[in-house]
């Protein structure tokens, strides 16, 4: 049986690669990892007749794997076609406002759960198998009171690329999604809680959900291993790769200063 596993599905970038998905006719069933579970229920009802199997998991808990684990192992003849990492949250702010244990919480999320959970799937994998871990533009340079998020995505990047070449002689692809702001999800209300300065009150350029997941999907299968998916996020990269990162955290924090 061809699955996908989808995790942060039940809102954002998660949920609307699930719709999207949903139009393939090659996965037969999707795995829905996320913590509210009345809207993953809804997903699925809006899927239907699509199978699904719902994981209602905090993926910050360590124990939330075991469950993931099981069900991978006791499916015989199971393929995970797809893989999408796309939980993970941000906070804007000064570290020192930034309470530790959220700190903590944003890493478990962002780096381990999606190690973790890609090292239960690489077992299930083979050739033709797409793994996407959504990364973010942030991942290109160390960004002041964006702090952990980007270093977070920096690490993830680089996971991914070096993942992704280790997996090349299986023909299995890893593509890193890099997407500036998203307008239309959960995330940017999220981060924003912490944004005292008012740093990110407006974003323009950014993207919508439906665009980012279209354009990542069409890069995963184009083998695609970094995904830039919006003119922002394509033209950060090129600056960071020429431009010295000590230059590029002095433009940020002119930006931050000109708010």
């Amino acid at each position: 049986m061809n699955i996908a596993i989808i995790t942060g599905a039940s809102s954002g970038l998660g949920r609307e690669y699930a719709r999207q998905l949903a139009q393939d006719d090659s996965i037969e069933e999707f795995w829905l990892i996320a913590r509210r579970e009345e809207r993953l229920t809804a997903l699925k009802e809006e899927l239907a007749p699509k199978a699904c199997r719902l994981f209602p998991l905090d993926l910050t808990e360590p124990d939330s794997f075991a469950r993931i684990e099981k069900q991978l192992a006791a499916n015989t003849g199971l393929e995970v076609r797809w893989l999408i990492n796309a939980a993970g949250f941000g906070r804007i702010g000064s570290c020192s406002e930034i309470d530790t244990a959220t700190t903590a919480r944003l890493v478990d999320l962002n780096c381990r759960a999606a190690v973790t959970l890609t090292q239960l799937a690489l077992p299930f994998m083979s050739a033709g198998s797409h793994i996407l871990e959504i990364c973010s533009c942030a991942a290109f340079q160390p960004i002041p009171f964006l702090t952990a998020y980007a270093a977070s995505k920096a690490f993830l990047l680089s996971y991914s690329r070096a993942l992704g070449q280790e997996l090349a002689p299986q023909h299995i692809d890893v593509t890193a999604v890099c997407p500036y702001w998203i307008k239309d999800t959960e995330f940017v209300t999220e981060a924003r809680k912490t944004d005292r300065q008012g740093l990110f009150h407006s974003l323009p350029f950014a993207s919508t959900q439906a665009e980012i997941a279209e354009r990542s999907l069409r890069a995963a299968r184009n083998h695609i291993k970094v995904c830039t998916p919006d003119a922002i996020s394509f033209l950060h990269r090129i600056f960071a790769s020429i431009l010295p990162h000590s230059l590029l955290i002095q433009a940020s924090e002119l930006y931050r200063r000109l708010r």
